[in-house]
């Protein structure tokens, strides 16, 4: 009986030991895929940046691919920081909706009615709907000549920043053409902050822990 006992330890001790070689090697099979396949995405300059892989909440890969900073010949790694850039705009446009929900921004408002000291000509015309949906008419900033090689890293207050570059002519009236605009949403964000009365990140941070609880 012992003999039989002990048989069947042993059977189980090797059989879980099995599991436990076959499961990195399974993602180690994995982890190889995906790096032989963004190597070519990167060799073929599709792809430069950083990846991160998970399984059920494990990670399963991650790595950098190419630079960062390309004028110092800083590499990209899994810790890289990268700007967010108009990825920024959901979390724009689902603030604005829940300030709309909780009655303190109306979209059919004139921008003026949050911004007043932005220039009324175009204040007064421009609703938030169209900011939200790319219709005001109000130039993007990053159309302008020369604007991420010489004005893109120089610093600005919000309200100094849309003095500066938000604020032009038209290109045409409110509402009458669709042209994607990245001032639009650097107005909206800036719109937040007055209603709030809070920084931007603080607000959207604030959020975010309110739907965590």
């Amino acid at each position: 009986m012992k003999q039989h006992y002990s048989r069947i330890f042993w059977s189980f001790a090797i059989a879980v030991t099995l599991l436990a070689a076959v499961a990195p090697a399974q993602e180690n099979a994995k982890a190889q895929a995906i790096d032989k396949l963004m190597q070519v995405y990167h060799e073929y300059g599709l792809f430069n940046g950083s990846v991160l892989v998970a399984e059920k909440g494990e990670v399963v890969f991650k790595k950098g691919y190419g630079m960062a900073n390309m004028e110092w010949q800083i590499a990209n790694t899994p810790d890289t920081r990268f700007r967010l850039g108009s990825i920024t705009k959901q979390f724009t446009s689902m603030v604005i909706m829940q300030l709309v929900e909780q009655g303190k921004i109306r979209l059919d408002a004139p921008l003026s009615t949050y911004l007043p000291d932005y220039r009324r000509d175009i204040g007064g015309k421009a609703t938030i709907h169209q900011l939200l949906n790319h219709t005001s008419g109000i130039p993007s900033y990053t159309g302008f000549p020369g604007f991420f090689a010489k004005h893109a890293r120089d610093p600005y207050t919000p309200d100094d920043f849309i003095k500066k570059y938000c604020s032009n002519d038209l290109e045409f009236a409110p509402g009458s053409e669709f042209k994607y605009n990245n001032s639009g949403y650097f107005i909206l964000g800036a719109v937040i902050e007055h209603v709030t009365g809070k920084a931007y990140a603080d607000v959207v941070r604030g959020r975010r822990d309110e739907y965590r609880r």
